[in-house]
């Protein structure tokens, strides 16, 4: 399947569930760390179930991943596991029962690929281009508009 169409889905699997958790936070009967400790409970053994259905079947995928240098899995369990899993979760989740979806999720979902390219380039010496550059400074002007205080609601007399 073509990265974009995955990624196309990614988003909407993810725009859609934030606003299930939001109206879950907003019922005031569970919190941002129940939330996200029923998510991770509820898509562990999915995930695991995949990985063990998909693998074998995967030219991409190493399956002897448990036995990389210390750096490479020091990299996969802080990285991954603790900044973006836990780290990322819970202060999304926070901000989540704080704040409008409308503000927060632009904000988290627009500043990952802005920091992801930025980090691309400087620490994985990935090329920039002006078209990426360009591309990062129309992300943070977007979030800047849908977030800012100004404006009027539509509708609104």
């Amino acid at each position: 399947m073509n990265a974009i169409i995955l990624a196309v889905l990614a988003g909407l699997c993810w725009g859609i569930g934030e606003v299930f958790t939001k109206s879950v936070l907003h019922s005031g009967k569970i919190g941002p760390l129940t939330a996200i400790a029923v998510r991770t409970t509820v898509a562990l053994p999915v995930l695991w179930l995949g990985y063990w259905i998909a693998v074998p079947m995967m030219k991409s995928e190493p399956v002897a991943w448990m036995k990389a240098d210390g750096a490479t899995l020091m990299k996969l369990i802080l990285g991954s596991g603790l900044i973006a899993g836990a780290g990322g979760m819970i202060c999304f989740y926070a901000a989540l029962n704080l704040g409008e979806i409308s503000r927060i999720k632009p904000v988290a979902f627009s500043l990952a690929p802005a920091v992801g390219v930025i980090l691309g380039w400087l620490v994985l010496r990935e090329p920039m281009t002006v078209q990426k550059a360009i591309g990062v400074a129309l992300i943070l002007a977007g979030v800047v508009l849908l977030t800012g205080n100004g404006g009027t609601a539509l509708g609104a007399r």
